[in-house]
């Protein structure tokens, strides 16, 4: 094995019922690297990294880490040979501190009880080290996902691993919090850490890796110096096919009329007096760091949480939404930024999370559920949004990242709203089901339908949005117009 290489894979094969998951692959991880892990998802790199941690069995292949062959029987004892994970779904103890979430079943102890002074020191130790801004006493429960997300990061790197799985650890983080986990792990790369790097976001990977591993359907399809490659290259190798517009919006100004205006809203301890309208037709891009209170005001417009002050009209008329029926029965509906969480029932198919916020509108003459129209117009929807699932009876939670986020369209768009809130709508997904979604959503405003886009991904607003509306520490610190938008104008709002 060449001295170079911390953990070096070969053959690597892994079949599950009816499905080949990886074929033949192969990775390299060099000591002290940053090595980007990319592929659609399906493509098998959450797959091939829970063999690497010994959640999986290969059924074939050759694994070495330090030069001696790695035979891993679970979690805890990759931990014990230096390998940590920081997973894509987060799993914390809601219930417990972030302390004791960080440091669970490594706590200190004194006289054979847990030592609570030294437990909070250690965190505080290490966030501040890590530069993370957490009050390391505070319930789990209580966090947004964003630091649950940042709070997992400095789990994952209080156990001095030698190599470091990230596994979208910038799924549910904004600009500000990136650029800090950047520096963390520029300073685990010089203290000699290796770190594989799982992302779609294709200019983290050239920002901060060193090499790229591409898989595409199970195959491994090459590895090569992150600073030879270019975004065309990544999109081609990862689809097999040229993505020639990730966002694919249209360039018009013929707006309908004012359909939703907010004036002066407030959500005590959340957001402060928000004003703003949307027109038909249009996607207004709401932008800012974390915890700006963008995902709050969205809330409180569909009524999930109570506001304290100010106005909502909805097509000209003053409207009091105090609940998601009401809001719906206006208009409006609402994809949540936790998918998973908040959004889709995991354990139903995908065909009763379609139908799940109209459950009456499929009753036969008996009042019971009209199957035969609940499978035409599920397989319709399939079919219009290319969900990828072998039926519409297969459980949704185990669909990947992108169809997930499809499955909760469709249900949304059966409901045929007017005004559409999209609070992250490519989370955590592929670069081909990033493109599938907005060309979705760019149909959709050419329809006249009304949609607002909470992102925390800078392309993502910059390329999608009519206009952008910037957030700070709960207030609304500025609007740009499409044609004026930049990065550096909406960092300087949101940091205002």
């Amino acid at each position: 094995m060449n001295s170079e290489n911390l953990l070096k894979l070969e053959n690597i094969t892994k079949t599950f019922p009816g499905v080949k998951a990886l074929n033949n692959v192969q990775l390299n991880i060099k000591k002290g690297s940053v090595h980007g892990l990319m592929g659609e998802n399906g493509a098998g790199k959450s797959t091939l990294m829970n063999i690497i941690i010994g959640v999986l069995k290969a059924d074939s292949g050759n694994i070495e880490f330090k030069g001696k062959p790695l035979k891993i029987k679970g979690p805890a004892e990759a931990l014990r040979m230096g390998i940590s994970m920081i997973h894509q779904e987060l799993s914390p103890v809601p219930e417990m501190t972030v302390a004791e979430n960080i440091f669970l079943g490594r706590e200190p102890t004194k006289f054979g009880f847990v030592d609570e002074v030294k437990l909070y020191e250690n965190t505080d130790k290490l966030l501040k080290e890590l530069g993370i801004n957490l009050d390391s006493h505070t319930k789990m429960k209580n966090l947004s996902t964003a630091y649950m997300q940042m709070a997992e990061i400095a789990k994952s790197i209080s156990y001095n691993s030698d190599l470091i799985i990230m596994d979208e650890p910038t799924s549910a983080i904004t600009e500000k919090e990136v650029t800090q986990l950047f520096k963390i792990i520029r300073k685990l790369k010089e203290s000699g850490v290796s770190i594989i790097y799982i992302s779609h976001k294709m200019d983290e990977i050239f920002e901060i890796t060193d090499e790229c591993t591409i898989f595409r359907d199970g195959c491994f399809i090459g590895t090569e110096r992150s600073e030879n490659l270019t975004d065309d290259d990544l999109i081609s190798m990862m689809v097999g096919r040229t993505v020639s517009q990730i966002f694919p919006k249209e360039e018009h100004n013929d707006f309908g009329d004012v359909i939703l205006e907010v004036k002066n809203l407030s959500c005590k301890g959340k957001f402060k007096d928000v004003n703003f309208k949307i027109r038909t037709g249009e996607i207004l891009g709401f932008a800012g760091l974390m915890g700006a209170g963008r995902s709050e005001v969205m809330e409180t417009i569909f009524g999930i949480a109570p506001k304290t002050t100010g106005e909502i009209y909805v097509r000209g008329k003053l409207v009091d939404i105090k609940n998601p029926k009401q809001a719906i029965e206006l208009g409006i509906g609402f994809l949540t930024e936790d998918r998973k969480g908040t959004g889709l029932c995991l354990p139903l198919s995908v065909a009763d999370n379609i139908i799940l916020s109209d459950l009456k509108n499929y009753d036969n003459a008996l009042k019971l559920i009209d199957e035969g129209k609940v499978s035409k117009i599920c397989e319709g929807q399939v079919k219009r949004l290319r969900i990828k699932t072998p039926t519409i009876k297969q459980r949704v939670g185990s669909l990947s990242g992108g169809n997930q986020q499809k499955v909760l369209l469709a249900r949304w768009l059966l409901m045929d709203p007017d005004i559409l809130i999209i609070d992250e709508p490519t989370r955590g997904i592929d670069v081909g089901a990033k493109s599938e979604i907005h060309k979705i959503m760019s149909d959709l405003s050419k329809n006249g339908k009304a949609i607002i886009m909470v992102s925390s991904e800078l392309p993502e607003i910059m390329g999608m949005s009519d206009r952008v509306i910037v957030m700070h520490e709960g207030h609304l610190s500025g609007e740009i117009p499409r044609k004026d938008v930049t990065q550096k104008k909406i960092l300087e709002l949101a940091s205002e």
